[in-house]
Formats: C-alpha cells, sequence, structure tokens
C-alpha cells in the first residue's frame, strides 16, 4: 500500500469525503419531506425524473460502489437490476413498493457503505465490473470521489424537482447559499431574468436574419 495514501492526512482526507458523502445523502433524503405519495413518485421531466427514484437509485448504486466493488457484498437482493427487469427500473417507484421500503433502503445502504469506508484505507483496491476493462481496477479513494460526485449531480436534480412541484427550494429556510426574498422579489427576479433573456433572443433572431 501506499504509504502517503495511508499518512494521517490522508485519514482526514478521508474523513472530509466521507463527511461531504454523508451529508449530501441526507439531504437527498431530505428533498422528500412532507411530500404526498403522489408528488414523491410523479415524473417531473419529460424522461421521468422523479424525487423517491432519485433515492432509490442513489441507494442501490451505493450497495453496488461501497460493497461488490471491494468484495464487500451487501446480500440484499435488489430486482431492479435483475436480467428481467425493466429498463431504468431503478430510476422509478411503482405503486407495489412503497416509500418506507425505498427509505430503509437508503438507510440500509449508507449504513453498509460507511462500514466499508470505515474498514478500508484510501488506497484499497477494487474491481467496477460494469465498467470498461481498462480503467476498472479502481481504489476506495476514487470511488469515494465519484460517489460524491454522483449523489451531488443527483441533490441538484432533486433541488429542481422538488421547487417545480412546491417552490421549496435549497435546504430550507436559513440555506446561507440562498438570498432572502419575499414573493414579490421572487416574482420580480424570475421577470428580470426572463425579460434578459427574451431580449438576448431578440438579438440573435436579427444577427441571424
Amino acid at each position: 500500500m501506499n504509504p502517503a495514501i495511508n499518512s494521517p492526512g490522508a485519514a482526514d482526507d478521508k474523513a472530509t469525503l466521507h463527511r461531504y458523502l454523508r451529508t449530501r445523502r441526507s439531504q437527498l433524503l431530505a428533498k422528500l419531506d412532507g411530500l404526498n405519495e403522489y408528488d414523491a413518485r410523479r415524473p417531473m421531466t419529460p424522461s421521468g425524473t422523479n424525487l423517491l427514484g432519485l433515492v432509490k437509485h442513489v441507494a442501490s448504486v451505493e450497495l453496488g460502489y461501497l460493497g461488490d466493488v471491494f468484495g464487500r457484498p451487501s446480500g440484499r437482493k435488489l430486482p431492479w437490476y435483475a436480467e428481467d427487469a425493466e429498463p431504468d427500473a431503478d430510476m422509478w417507484v411503482p405503486e407495489e413498493e412503497t416509500r418506507e421500503e425505498v427509505v430503509e433502503l437508503h438507510r440500509f445502504s449508507a449504513a453498509h457503505s460507511d462500514a466499508t469506508i470505515d474498514e478500508l484505507p484510501l488506497d484499497a483496491p477494487g474491481v467496477v465490473p460494469w465498467w470498461p476493462e481498462e480503467r476498472r481496477n479502481v481504489t476506495l479513494h476514487q470511488i469515494l470521489v465519484h460517489l460524491c460526485c454522483e449523489t451531488a449531480q443527483h441533490l441538484g436534480h432533486a433541488d429542481i424537482l422538488r421547487e417545480l412541484i412546491d417552490g421549496s427550494v435549497g435546504q430550507g429556510p436559513g440555506d446561507p447559499n440562498l438570498p432572502e426574498r419575499s414573493p414579490e422579489e421572487v416574482q420580480a427576479h424570475w421577470e428580470r431574468i426572463e425579460a434578459s433573456a427574451r431580449r438576448s433572443g431578440d438579438r440573435k433572431s436579427d444577427v441571424d436574419q
């Protein structure tokens, strides 16, 4: 093993990556708070993206990357990954599958992943069998970075979906990354952006002519 990756600084690096992953996981799960069954499940884009499906997908992905990849299978059967499963079955939740089951899967996956992260050093080797052969040999460090990026990407999707559903934005009231605006100020801000976009579009049309 690489001594540099097992130094005290490396331990700090692992703790930092782990903290970011745990935070994004919990923020994604929180996007379901206060929603009824329909709003949690309904497709909000032409491709079918939905909030509960995002939670299901991220939980499923983590079980693979921080379980099977490092020889630590969870033993959890995921029927949406079976050979005869429908395409994208991990990205939505049929009516016979409950929200509670998806949330429990998310928590199970997080616990299993956390145990792998705690147990292994950053340079622990793994193999991602579904990646191209030339890059399927990985380390825990690489997979942690990969999962932080993937979870953050899906949290961004969830941010937009939740805003479209009921106007909730960010991490709720008091989020320091969001400006405080009254409903009137929010509408004025939207109108300013819309007007600017239309003017830009008009200028482009003039040039094309």
